[in-house]
């Protein structure tokens, strides 16, 4: 039952690694939905999250407004943008993060632009910790057991963000994202699944630099949600792998203002599986799951190829240098929801039959922006996505500096926004020459 498991699951929650060669490129088709946009007024907020002391950016914060479910995070350079609607503008926004104290301001007290968040380092008091065991497996029981009662038991709808890139070398070479629309399924079925359908989207291809290897990420969208752990627990979570890791207490650390018990895991030595290394972040108030941090462990670094790729060139070959994955969970209403998922793949391809060699670095991310559980509307089979998809086929080129309307994303860093910015005007002297 274990191997047959352990199969199923690596094709599920892995299938974004997943690669697909082809020596010419393929162009996406038009993704219509008709679904109308919002006609609801906003306010736009834009600035960074540094480090009070260091003054270096604070990477995949959560920002988000206080007793409500609109949300995003912050990117690499740490910064964001949070659309609030006009209705909404005398709440105030909670930034946090891993290690941080939470701070909470005002939005009449912030600027439209360049507002400047500073976080400090928080400290755990062992005196306000509930200690409820320094056995690793036995406080993983316990959070096993209250996975029913932390999470979800009745379906809602939610917005996402996602986002993929591919860089080759340093230099970006395509970026493809969208606003999804979700069905979220109860924690506590067996048989209901998540539904993710594409409300809009858009992507960048800047195949001058990819001419002579072109790879697509299958899976997208909807594979961000099959890394919900919690849901899905495949070879990380599930209790009958406990016996192929070891686990170590690591203390404590806060999250979102909440102390949180930190496990180490890594795989053993005689298990002859990929598996993984990490921390697993439980919240010591109700033993729930509230953030993991995994990669490839070492030994499954040697074999990951064959579970990663799934068509290429005979005569190429690919080394896997790491896959790391970041899993975030928010609380709100006292129950715990996905938040925000990050993975990223790096690999060397080597073609000698072409002199070929290049280092390439695939990621996805995906942040949940909104949440509803009044008017489920779970898409139809023929609209989701599914993990067959190549998600960059399915959308359009950019060409809308204002694309995204009244919805939450994750701004892009510096060197992504470059891209889209070269893409854009590309697209805008493209237009001009055909008319």
């Amino acid at each position: 039952m274990k191997t047959t498991t352990s199969k199923v699951m690596r094709g599920l929650a892995f299938m974004l690694m997943f690669i697909a060669f082809s020596a010419m490129q393929v162009r996406g088709s038009e993704w219509n939905h008709s679904k109308a946009p919002q006609d609801t007024s906003f306010v736009t907020f834009t600035g960074k999250v540094i480090d009070n002391t260091t003054r270096k950016p604070v990477v995949f914060a959560n920002v988000y407004l206080i007793g409500s479910s609109l949300g995003t995070v912050t990117n690499a350079d740490g910064e964001f943008v949070l659309k609030v609607p006009v209705a909404e503008l005398s709440r105030k926004v909670g930034f946090s993060n891993l290690g941080y104290k939470n701070l909470v301001v005002a939005l009449t007290e912030m600027k439209a632009k360049d507002n400047v968040i500073r976080l400090e380092i928080a400290a755990t008091s062992l005196e306000e910790v509930i200690i409820r065991s320094d056995d690793p497996i036995e406080l993983l029981r316990m959070a096993y057991r209250r996975i029913h009662e932390n999470y979800n038991k009745e379906p809602e709808m939610q917005v996402g963000f996602y986002r993929e890139t591919v860089k080759q070398n340093r230099n970006y070479v395509a970026v493809a994202e969208a606003v999804l629309d979700v069905y979220k399924s109860s924690y506590n079925s067996l048989v209901d699944n998540d539904r993710v359908r594409i409300y809009k989207g858009r992507k960048s291809e800047d195949v001058k630099k990819m001419d002579t290897l072109m790879f697509k990420l299958q899976g997208g969208p909807r594979t961000s949600f099959m890394l919900d752990v919690v849901k899905n627990p495949g070879e990380i979570l599930s209790e009958e792998y406990l016996d192929d890791y070891y686990f170590k207490f690591a203390g404590f650390a806060a999250i979102d203002g909440r102390d949180n018990y930190v496990i180490e895991f890594d795989q053993r030595e005689n298990v002859d599986l990929p598996l993984y290394k990490g921390k697993i972040f439980l919240d010591t108030k109700n033993m729930a799951f509230s953030r993991l941090e995994f990669s490839y462990s070492d030994k499954a670094l040697d074999i990951a190829d064959n579970e990663l790729v799934r068509k290429k060139p005979m005569d190429l070959k690919i080394d896997v240098l790491g896959a790391t994955y970041l899993i975030n969970y928010r609380i709100l209403d006292d129950k715990w929801y996905l938040n925000h998922v990050r993975s990223e793949l790096i690999f060397k391809c080597n073609w000698k039959k072409k002199r070929y060699n290049a280092t390439y670095t695939t990621a996805l991310e995906m942040a949940v922006t909104d949440r509803n559980s009044d008017n489920i509307n779970k898409a139809k089979y023929k609209d989701q996505t599914k993990m067959s998809d190549i998600f960059a086929d399915q959308v359009n080129s950019f060409k809308d500096e204002n694309f995204w309307g009244e919805y939450n994303y994750i701004k892009p860093d510096e060197s992504i926004e470059s891209v889209i910015n070269r893409l854009n005007r590309k697209l805008k002297w493209q237009n001009i020459s055909d008319n």
